[in-house]
């Protein structure tokens, strides 16, 4: 049995991968709306990663014999003002999903919750990669965005990204 207040963190949890969903949904829109359909791409499949995120922090209570507790997800309130907007907030926001789960590790470190921490050491290194993925983009942005041909291959390669369900076992 888990404590309560790290089922509770990990129901909390649950919320923030499906609000992250709804963020790179709302950013694959806007780029492909825009016509940068890799850049779509690119959040197409961060959406589906972020969906997975949340159904293995399910699984992982289910698997406990722990009751999920869903919440409302608030719909993003952005209004991007340029192409390079989208891809700053994704690396904000990762670094804010890596704080969450930092917490929730804490948390279960605290109480000597070695299975908890177990499962969780997948999301913190997951974090790191997302991180350093949303933080190249914007990097590269910078370095290629005003120029439309350079923009144009960035975005002709991150339409190559493919989706890879995650290999966590429970």
């Amino acid at each position: 049995m888990l404590d309560q207040k790290l089922v509770s963190l990990l129901n909390k949890q649950i919320n923030f991968e499906w609000y992250s969903a709804y963020l790179y949904l709302d950013i694959y829109s806007y780029y492909t709306d825009r016509n940068l359909n890799g850049f779509g791409n690119w959040f197409y499949v961060q959406t589906q990663e972020e969906r997975d995120h949340a159904m293995l922090f399910t699984r992982y209570l289910l698997n406990n014999n722990e009751r999920v507790v869903l919440q409302d997800v608030r719909a993003p309130q952005n209004h991007f003002e340029d192409f390079r907007t989208p891809a700053n907030t994704a690396f904000e926001h990762e670094q804010q999903v890596t704080k969450a789960i930092n917490q929730v590790y804490t948390a279960a470190y605290d109480l000597k919750d070695f299975r908890t921490m177990q499962f969780l050491d997948w999301f913190v290194k997951e974090q790191g990669e997302e991180e350093k993925n949303t933080e190249d983009i914007v990097k590269r942005y910078d370095l290629f965005g005003s120029d439309a041909k350079s923009l144009y291959l960035l975005d002709s390669e991150l339409a190559a990204r493919v989706y890879a369900p995650p290999t966590l076992v429970l």
